[in-house]
């Protein structure tokens, strides 16, 4: 294989296992506002309601 082959290679698994540290990393730090999760669990209680109305018929 020529050089630059194997330069291409090098440069493909860099960028891979460069982009799982990156994930790696910020994996932990997109929280969610408290404002968002009331509006996230109001809506599951909501559809919750709605499918328990709709199995009663």
């Amino acid at each position: 294989m020529p050089w630059y082959g194997w330069l291409f290679m090098v440069l493909a698994l860099g960028s891979i296992i460069g982009s799982l540290l990156l994930l790696r990393d910020n994996a932990g730090s997109n929280r969610v506002s408290p404002e968002t999760l009331a509006k996230v669990k109001a809506r599951e209680a909501q559809l919750k309601a709605e499918e328990a109305e709709e199995e009663k018929r």
